[in-house]
């Protein structure tokens, strides 16, 4: 087993398959193919399974990506340790921050470039994964602080709430409810749905809501990130139920978001170790993090 294989695996666990894989990983779809093989021969047991040309994600895949996230996390900044080393970086400040990987297709980059515009000597690691995974990277000291969900899976963390906002259903843009304010529940029945996994919260509150309504979802694709459900509604795969703040950063795709009613709301905030000191420059960022999620949120 090594990074590449672990790598590969993390890639197609978010994008659903080896093409996307591939592309996101600069290889080509063989390569990834490969890979994916090796760590099945290696583990003694498969992680997809192959029907019809596409891969589904098996059980022991699931429980598997919460540690396979860590490890890779922990040994990319080993070897990102080692090239500051190797290059005389020693000396520069650095500060690890937590998201979710949706977060870092336009809205954290702008934040990060703004933040680092005045400060050569500050390198950023952001770790991304599930708010599970998040969690974790805060109570193992992977990462200073975390952008999580509220409330929060685990204990041990002193919390900073940022914001509010409500569950979006977002659509192609020419789907039919796209002429709609505001979807009803009631809309969703019968309509093919691209949802985040099961073991997330806001899935399983969607999930309450839809059987209280005595909706059967009709779920097309499941997915682990924002990111990706939109790419596959882009695709024509169906309607999706995401939160405000990240629908907004996927306005380059043929998509709109409208609010889904009753409202679905969500609590967003910053997670830190209890018992862990924080230093001027995590205060700093947390800080500017903080301000800019308020103000773009409040856009």
């Amino acid at each position: 087993m090594n990074l590449k294989q672990l790598e590969a695996f993390q890639a197609i666990m978010a994008t659903g398959s080896t093409i996307g894989a591939a592309t996101r990983m600069g290889l080509s779809q063989s390569a990834v193919s490969r890979l994916l093989t090796q760590l099945e021969e290696h583990l003694g047991f498969a992680l997809f399974l192959r029907r019809k040309g596409r891969l589904m994600a098996t059980p022991e895949a699931e429980e598997l990506l919460g540690q396979v996230d860590a490890l890779v996390d922990n040994l990319q900044r080993v070897q990102r340790t080692a090239d500051e080393l190797r290059l005389g970086r020693s000396r520069r400040s650095l500060l690890r921050v937590a998201v979710p990987t949706s977060m870092t297709q336009s809205l954290l980059p702008r934040i990060v470039a703004e933040f680092l515009q005045a400060r050569e000597d500050v390198v950023l690691e952001v770790i991304t994964g599930g708010y599970d995974s998040l969690e974790r990277a805060v109570l193992d000291r992977s990462a200073d602080f975390a952008f999580v969900r509220l409330p929060t899976e685990l204990e041990g963390f002193e919390v900073l709430p940022v914001l509010d906002t409500e569950g979006m259903c977002v659509m192609r843009h020419d789907h039919p409810l796209a002429a709609l304010a505001e979807i009803p529940l009631e809309a969703l029945r019968d309509q093919p749905l691209v949802l985040l996994g099961k073991q997330r919260n806001l899935r399983s509150e969607l999930d309450q809501r839809l059987r209280e309504a005595r909706i059967t979802p009709q779920v097309r694709v499941e997915v682990h990130s924002v990111s990706a459900a939109c790419a596959f509604v882009a695709e024509g795969m169906g309607l999706s139920i995401v939160n405000g703040l990240l629908a907004r950063d996927f306005g380059h795709l043929p998509l709109v978001a409208r609010p889904l009613r009753p409202l679905l709301s969500y609590r967003f905030g910053l997670i830190f170790r209890k018992d862990q000191p924080r230093s001027l420059l995590v205060e700093a960022f947390a800080a500017h993090l903080r301000q800019r999620l308020a103000e773009s949120a409040g856009a």
